[in-house]
């Protein structure tokens, strides 16, 4: 029996890295041309249009990895952002 992945439902996976000096991400569902390599969050952010004041988080096996204001990502494409305000409360 196939998994859900397989049978060509939900998201896959891109197969390899995409080639060449630019790569597409995914920032808050829409798809953005950036760099391949090391990017800033804030330069990610930038090319997603996220205003700096937002947070900005990573989608990494189905789970969200916030990323800090003055972190990094390597980028290879196909990576998935999504972005959302600060939370101001202390949890």
């Amino acid at each position: 029996m196939q998994d859900a992945a397989a049978a060509g439902h939900g998201p896959q996976p891109a197969p390899h890295p995409q080639t060449g000096e630019f790569v597409f991400i995914t920032v808050n569902g829409v798809s953005v041309q950036i760099h391949r390599g090391h990017r800033t969050v804030a330069e990610i952010k930038a090319a997603g249009k996220v205003p700096a004041s937002d947070e900005l988080a990573q989608v990494l096996g189905g789970t969200l990895k916030p990323l800090p204001d003055d972190g990094a990502v390597t980028l290879k494409g196909g990576e998935v952002f999504v972005s959302h305000p600060k939370d101001s409360s202390s949890s």
